[in-house]
């Protein structure tokens, strides 16, 4: 039975916490596309241990900000 693949779209991400060049990353959902780039890019952290990125669907405009805690691994919206 063949497997579904799910597609992929391109996102434009960049950090908050400094001025890290933005990144086209192709995935399939936006939070997939904020870890992938934090992943491939390794911008900095803050005093926390957390990184803050700005994902922007380049189809539709549609733009959503992610916290990712890189010592436990989470992933939530922006506050």
């Amino acid at each position: 039975m063949p497997q579904t693949q799910e597609l992929s779209r391109r996102y434009s991400v960049h950090a908050l916490q400094d001025d890290h060049p933005a990144r086209i990353v192709e995935e399939a959902s936006f939070e997939a596309a904020a870890i992938a780039y934090v992943e491939d890019f390794h911008p900095p952290a803050d005093a926390l241990g957390e990184i803050q990125v700005v994902v922007c669907d380049l189809a539709n405009g549609h733009e959503h900000c992610f916290r990712i805690d890189l010592g436990g691994g989470e992933t939530q919206p922006c506050a």
